[in-house]
């Protein structure tokens, strides 16, 4: 027989001021195989939690209703509770009275009729509970980090730091990100790779740190604290075992006219190359699109001269299975790519800015490879199409960020900074230059960020207008940058040497895929979505799977290295335990009555469910069934309401509860 108690809580006033507790406690009392009912100020507190315990032994309940603010509060705390005084957890339902009665009413009469009608409802529900025990998943002490760049690098380090296995996936061949493309870095005008590159060295050669460069991943299976992840690792047509990082290859390679990436295009590589001088790891990688060894079967220049016999072009991509529990997700950015020939259907363009048409109309990376002295000018400030030093450059912002047209509504956040930052670069090398800015507004919302762009404005005398530009266009060896000084509200004509366009930071291209690939979600724009932004920032939606860095959304360097901290610090609190425990609110298949049209699997958001076959005792087959897997599975119920056959349900929401619940009423 059910022995119910039933505890109505005040909140202070949350609760109290608009339902009369007493009262509703009072009417509880009424209620079928309610043997105990009572109302306290603060049913949360030390004290209530007491009351719950001593009336549980006192009045030997087996079921427990406390009727108090939204379970998401302090479900865990009153099922804590009962759990201390020898009732299962599962056996304690919450009441829902502040969100769904009193916070939205002004009338005490009807608000307390309704907080007991809230209450004969969870009675009648908690009737059909059943006791249930946590679910124990094993943990695999391994970390994934994908991504190479400071996020995933420092993410790595703090793991491995920890004493735990870190693989480090990155899909270039050297770690290091964007970061390493960077001259300096705002707000001190530190060296990018004088910081880097230490950080770098240490993941390289941490013992607990496997680095996988030139590599992706390729599939992903399991869930949290048991990912079963391939890793496509990519032919470079180098043995990485025996190169020693001479150069020799890369010296006497006759092809040297493939753009290179790490300059953005602004100079040429050989067919055999490093990305830079500090890549890491410091082995050279085959381009075979321009291989002439790949291309027609000829000259082997590299083979020949290697010492060490590194060079093998019959190397295949080979796939590599790691068991890891954590996976941290640290892709990065791309820049928004305004050329009218790109193939990417997404990107409409910016032609009236002479993208792609005028060699002299740059994006930041570009600007910043020319401003740095491993570039392709060596630091010194010269213009791409004649090497000459240009004496007026102007900086346009908000290139594809916060334009509607363009299909990227947001702010890119740090491209006020870093245009700050390139405007102060050019002046310190320029010295009678001039430099102009167009801009919408300037945001500048980190430590020491606004001072930063004063003392651009204030000591290095850039010129910052407020105001779109509507064109750019050559006349007579110079760039016409025509807008408007929206303040002054005169049209603004600047015949520059130089435009560089501070445009939008966009997802990594195979964002969609990757999320897919791990079951993740992601926005509009490609950015990966986390399960709440102000509590759960770094979070997933599938256990076991953390954001960090630019992959989430645009952010400056400080606030990635922040991020993948507290990725990594999740990790280490999950490989903390030895055994995951997990709540019990997980689906279940009927596999009698299950038919096996899988429309289940079609529409679940965590890949939870399994085939499962059906055999007589003489081994036969007799059918394929749904099967869930509870690892996976995060008891959000679409399968519930999908199923054609009604052969799934959901534990701690049967059909019995929920018929009874709203009979009640």
């Amino acid at each position: 027989m059910m022995r119910i108690g039933v505890f109505v809580c005040h909140c202070g006033e949350n609760i109290g001021k608009t339902v009369d507790c007493p009262t509703v406690a009072k009417e509880a009392i009424k209620l079928p195989n309610v043997v105990y009912s009572i109302d306290y100020k603060y049913m949360c507190s030390d004290p209530g939690q007491n009351m719950i315990k001593q009336a549980i032994a006192e009045h030997k309940l087996n079921a427990v209703v406390v009727a108090s603010c939204s379970p998401h509060m302090h479900e865990k705390t009153f099922r804590k509770a009962c759990a201390q005084a020898g009732l299962n957890p599962y056996m304690c339902e919450i009441a829902n009275v502040r969100e769904h009665c009193s916070w939205v009413h002004d009338n005490v009469e009807e608000a307390t009729k309704k907080a007991v009608d809230l209450i004969r409802m969870t009675v009648e529900r908690i009737k059909f509970n059943f006791p249930l025990s946590e679910i124990k998943v094993p943990i695999t002490k391994k970390a994934l980090v994908i991504g190479g760049g400071i996020s995933g690098i420092q993410a790595a380090l703090d793991i491995a730091g920890a004493g735990f296995k870190v693989i480090l996936v990155e899909k270039e061949p050297s770690i290091g990100g964007h970061m390493s493309q960077l001259s300096e870095t705002f707000p001190t005008l530190d060296c990018s790779q004088c910081i880097l590159t230490p950080r770098m060295v240490e993941a390289y050669q941490h013992p607990n740190i496997k680095l996988y460069t030139y590599s992706e991943v390729d599939n992903v299976d399991g869930f949290i604290g048991n990912f079963k992840v391939t890793i496509r690792k990519k032919a470079r047509s180098v043995k990485e075992n025996l190169c020693t990082g001479c150069g020799l290859c890369v010296q006497k390679c006759p092809i040297k006219k493939a753009p290179s990436e790490f300059d953005e295009g602004l100079a040429n590589r050989p067919a055999i190359y490093v990305p830079f001088p500090q890549a890491v790891p410091n082995i050279p990688v085959i381009d075979r699109t321009v291989c002439t060894f790949f291309k027609t079967g000829k000259c082997q220049m590299c083979k020949k001269v290697c010492g060490r016999d590194a060079i093998d072009f019959e190397q295949k991509d080979e796939l590599i299975t790691e068991d890891v529990g954590a996976i941290i997700v640290a892709t990065g950015y791309k820049l928004y790519k305004i050329d009218k020939k790109s193939k990417d259907a997404a990107v409409k363009g910016y032609g009236e800015y002479g993208y792609g048409k005028y060699k002299d109309v740059i994006d930041g990376l570009q600007f910043e490879r020319i401003a740095s002295a491993s570039g392709p000018t060596a630091g010194e400030i010269l213009r791409p199409s004649d090497k000459k030093q240009p004496k007026k450059v102007v900086f346009i912002q908000c290139v594809g960020s916060r334009d509607p047209s363009k299909g990227f509504e947001y702010c890119s956040k740090i491209c006020c900074m870093y245009t700050a930052k390139h405007a102060m670069l050019y002046k310190h090398k320029v010295h009678d230059g001039e430099a102009y800015v167009f801009y919408m507004d300037i945001r500048a919302g980190g430590k020491g960020y606004d001072e930063f762009v004063r003392r651009a404005i204030e000591e290095d005398h850039v010129k910052y207008i407020r105001g779109r530009v509507s064109r750019v266009y050559e006349k007579k060896g110079k760039y016409i940058v025509k807008g408007e000084d929206t303040i002054s509200g005169v049209p603004v004509e600047i015949e520059a040497d130089m435009v560089v366009l501070a445009t939008a930071i966009v997802a990594q291209p195979e964002a969609a895929k990757l999320a897919q690939t791990l079951g993740i979600p992601y926005d509009k724009y490609g950015f990966y979505a986390e399960v709440h932004p102000k509590l759960r920032p770094v979070e997933s939606s599938s256990g076991g799977i953390f954001l960090a860095g630019a992959c989430q959304s645009p952010r400056d360097i400080p606030e990635s290295v922040a991020m993948a901290s507290a990725a990594a610090s999740k990790a280490l609190v999950l490989f903390g335990n030895e055994m995951l425990e997990r709540e019990p609110i997980v689906a279940k298949v009927n596999e009698n009555t299950c038919v096996g049209c899988f429309y289940c699997k079609k529409v679940c958001a965590y890949n939870a469910i399994e085939l499962k076959e059906i055999k007589d005792k003489k081994g036969n087959l007799v059918k394929v069934v749904a099967s869930v897997n509870t690892g996976l599975c995060q008891g959000c119920g679409t399968c519930n309401a999908t199923c054609p056959s009604k052969s799934i349900e959901l534990i701690g929401f049967n059909d019995e509860q929920i018929f009874y619940q709203i009979k009640a009423l």
